[in-house]
């Protein structure tokens, strides 16, 4: 089975620039979950999600579809990674407390994932997915952010890009709902840090394979003034949406 690689190009950049998801959500997710023996993080990438769930499961399956990703990804003891693709996981059936994804719906094959995690959820079982759109800082640097997401590399977004520019709102979970609590990201940056950022976004790295320049170069001296010396203070708010299993 096919999948959309956007990152295995930049997997070391993807593991240094992303943003850590917030350690109250794993522990919320955790207590809805119907016990505390095994976890699957689908879509794993660089292993942020599924080393945090490790602080809460005895044992974490996490499986990413490129191999890169997972070459690059954070060891831990209870974090078994497999290449492998969200619709063919390869966990035992009935097998696990919770089901994650984070930031990667929105590139799968929806129904056959949603078919996989019916087989591998235990009964009770939770499915979690969560994603994140633009960060917040100032108003003068969010609408510098803006214009290069939008003007330069926006024809470089893939179509899939669209569920979370949505909100996930058409994002309907095959599980009864389960009403999350409001969770966020932060980071402290410098300007090197947003600029080392902007570089994972798929839409840069695809500006840059079509064009062969990097689109940043053109925008970066008014972002550097407009962020200035200091370290500032990003949020991006997650946009969640949780599940149950029937009993």
């Amino acid at each position: 089975m096919s999948f959309k690689d956007h990152f295995s190009g930049h997997a070391t950049a993807y593991a240094r620039h992303r943003p850590d998801y917030p350690a109250d959500l794993f522990a919320w997710l955790a207590a809805a979950a119907p016990g505390r023996g095994r976890a699957w993080d689908c879509a794993t990438g660089n292993g942020q999600a599924a080393v945090a769930l490790a602080e809460h499961f005895r044992e974490v399956a996490a499986t990413d579809a490129s191999e890169k990703q997972v070459h690059h990804a954070f060891a831990h003891p209870r974090v078994a990674y497999r290449v492998a693709p969200a619709e063919a996981s390869g966990v035992d059936a009935g097998s696990v407390d919770l089901v994650t994804v984070a930031q990667a719906l929105h590139w799968f094959d929806i129904p056959a994932f949603y078919a996989e995690v019916e087989r591998v959820l235990r009964p009770a079982g939770v499915l979690a997915v969560w994603a994140y759109g633009l960060f917040a800082s100032t108003p003068e640097i969010d609408e510098l952010v803006i214009r290069f997401y939008r003007d330069v590399v926006g024809p470089y977004w893939p179509p899939d890009r669209k569920m979370i520019e949505d909100g996930y709102r058409d994002v309907e979970l095959p599980f009864a709902p389960i009403e999350a609590p409001d969770f966020f990201m932060a980071k402290e940056w410098t300007a090197e840090d947003l600029r080392g950022y902007l570089h994972t976004w798929s839409a840069t790295q695809g500006y840059i394979a079509a064009r062969g320049g990097d689109p940043i170069d053109g925008e970066w001296a008014e972002l550097a003034e407009a962020w200035g010396p200091e370290r500032r203070t990003v949020r991006w708010p997650l946009i969640l949406k949780v599940g149950r299993k029937a009993e």
